[in-house]
């Protein structure tokens, strides 16, 4: 059965009119269609943040990790650490950015909260120089 496009609901905003301005300029430069659809993506990526920060919902996150390989244990703490949560990290991906600094790129499923506190316990580790968490929806609970 062919899924139904949802129905769009209008209501009426008054911003000054620099701002829309801007916007007009923000949405021509990006490919929006019209001012509607850069909203509704601009609500959307709200929502996730919000979702994110209250701690309702799944998640998928991207975590950025670098790293000088040279640092005693690293290499056993990261490793580690992932195979303790093997239930969130779905995939991995290792890059030799030179002779010294790794970057590992580790995508992650599951309630928010706990995908931070993954992610806060890896950056911290002895050894990474720079670690950086990207949360998204799933995609399941964002209409349209």
């Amino acid at each position: 059965m062919a899924r139904e496009k949802p129905r769009a609901a209008r209501f009426t905003v008054s911003v000054p009119a620099g701002l829309l301005k801007e916007l007009d300029r923000m949405s021509a430069e990006k490919g929006y269609r019209n001012r509607s659809s850069a909203v509704a993506d601009m609500i959307r990526d709200e929502l996730v943040e919000h979702r994110e920060k209250t701690g309702r919902g799944e998640v998928v996150g991207a975590l950025t990790l670098v790293y000088d390989h040279h640092t005693r244990h690293v290499q056993e703490t990261l490793t580690e650490l992932q195979h303790r949560h093997h239930d969130r990290i779905i995939s991995t991906v290792h890059v030799h950015l030179d002779a010294h600094h790794c970057l590992e790129v580790l995508l992650m499923r599951g309630p928010a909260p706990e995908i931070r506190r993954i992610a806060d316990v890896l950056i911290a580790a002895r050894g990474v120089k720079h670690g950086k968490l990207t949360v998204t929806s799933t995609g399941k609970d964002l209409p349209g």
